[in-house]
């Protein structure tokens, strides 16, 4: 094992810790704002009660992700330079108007949302939690930009070794990057969507109030409609796929060679046939390419080299983000027929929420394992190899160091976050919650 492997795994390990919290900040933050806005129209405290409570989660989780993020930046510099090198012109811009734009929108409303409850007029409060979550979704799209643009570089020329970008805006609305937007940031919603209906169903099972069934209703209904949007930008991302990364497609079947009409196996043994050319092009009998084949072919145009991914890997995350992420969403079609005209929650459905609650994040750390591991061995797809992108500079043993003091970092992390939310959980809603000020001619944030 070398230095490029351990930073492979560093990268990999505290990426995936940080993801578990970026999906349900954005699609909490947009959950809370629609409770306020619930309470802001009809007066009802149930509505401001479930607004603190699952605003001091989405709290807990936004705090958590800042921390946890700060060190993705920090690695790019250490081990990676030879790719920031490389992708830096491009990367400035989209990056830029995340951190000066979306995140500042996104801090800083956040910041006058926590201390406006009794200082700011309802109106203006309300709208600092919208800015705050619309921020929070801001920031997702210019990031998955960036991370589009290494799948399907565009809007860009090499000189003198380095990526320079030529058009910002062929960067920000790429196609790779409109079809895995609106993908990813669905994905967050289901997320968002499974985390409050395991609240619901362990508080609907103690108490079986109200307004725990409210929480619910409306958890379920975003839960179904963000599947809706996955599901259809999921398609639009097979076809391209078939015309952008043709090696990842094939691994996520497990296909070797060129096949017209290729069948898409549900496991091993169990294909039905001709729906990966369907799902590919809508065409049953389009041909696929495989990874054998395309191994060839990459060799003649980019010279010696195994181009194929870990073709275990990407199979296996493949089938366990469509079986967990359909799993949810169909839980969530189901508990709207079941509580549909004001009908109760049955008991075992609750407990099935609650269960169900590590689904969606299993399915969406699936889905970033297939979409970065299937890109390689490249880091930017046809111009930078992932072998060429380490930091020459950097010893087995530094890297290996820092691998261990971040692990046990998130390990404690982990832990510190666990507890924190268990136990504001089984704390509850505040009884006795002091209404905040009406309409006020000159608010102040001051004491």
């Amino acid at each position: 094992m070398d230095a490029l492997d351990l930073a492979r795994w560093q990268f990999g390990v505290t990426t995936v810790y940080h993801f578990l919290f970026v999906p349900l900040t954005i699609g909490l933050g947009i959950f809370v704002a629609g409770l306020q806005t619930a309470w802001h129209r009809t007066g009802k405290e149930h509505y401001l009660k479930l607004t603190k409570f699952f605003g001091k989660l989405f709290l807990i989780n936004f705090a958590m992700g800042v921390v946890t993020g700060i060190v993705q930046e920090f690695q790019f510099g250490m081990n990676w330079s030879e790719y920031s090198t490389f992708v830096g012109d491009v990367f400035g811009a989209p990056l830029a108007l995340e951190a000066l734009l979306a995140f500042f929108m996104e801090s800083t409303f956040l910041g006058l949302w926590i201390f406006g409850w009794d200082r700011l007029p309802k109106r203006i409060h309300l709208a600092c939690i919208w800015a705050a979550a619309i921020g929070s979704n801001l920031s997702a799209t210019f990031i998955l930009s960036a991370n589009a643009w290494m799948k399907h570089p565009v809007g860009y020329e090499v000189v003198d070794g380095k990526a320079r970008m030529t058009d910002l805006w062929a960067v920000l609305t790429n196609s790779a990057a409109l079809a895995q937007i609106p993908h990813v940031i669905g994905a967050a919603f289901i997320v968002a969507g499974g985390f409050v209906l395991a609240v619901c169903g362990y508080w609907l099972l103690r108490t079986g109030a109200p307004m725990w069934r409210s929480a619910a209703r409306g958890a379920l209904v975003m839960t179904a409609v963000a599947g809706l949007v996955v599901a259809g930008t999921g398609d639009t991302s097979a076809r391209l796929l078939y015309e952008q990364q043709p090696m990842k497609l094939a691994a996520a079947e497990g296909l070797r060679h060129d096949t017209a009409g290729a069948g898409f196996s549900i496991v091993p043994g169990l294909e039905i046939p001709k729906l990966l050319s369907f799902l590919s092009t809508h065409e049953p009998d389009s041909v696929v390419q495989g990874t054998d084949d395309l191994q060839r072919r990459f060799e003649q145009q980019f010279g010696p080299g195994d181009y194929r991914p870990d073709e275990t890997i990407v199979f296996w995350s493949f089938r366990v983000m469509l079986a967990f992420g359909l799993t949810t969403v169909g839980l969530s079609l189901l508990g709207l027929w079941l509580t549909r005209r004001r009908r109760q929650f049955p008991a075992w459905l609750s407990r099935v929420l609650l269960l169900a609650l590590p689904l969606p994040l299993i399915a969406v750390i699936a889905g970033w394992l297939l979409s970065e591991i299937g890109r390689q061995p490249w880091t930017v797809a046809g111009e930078l190899l992932t072998a060429s992108s380490v930091s020459p500079g950097v010893s087995l043993a530094a890297v290996a160091t820092s691998l261990t003091v971040f692990t046990l970092l998130y390990g404690a992390l982990a832990v510190a976050e666990g507890v924190l939310l268990v136990r504001h959980v089984r704390g509850g809603v505040e009884e006795h919650t002091p209404t905040p000020v009406a309409e006020r001619r000159e608010p102040s944030l001051m004491y």
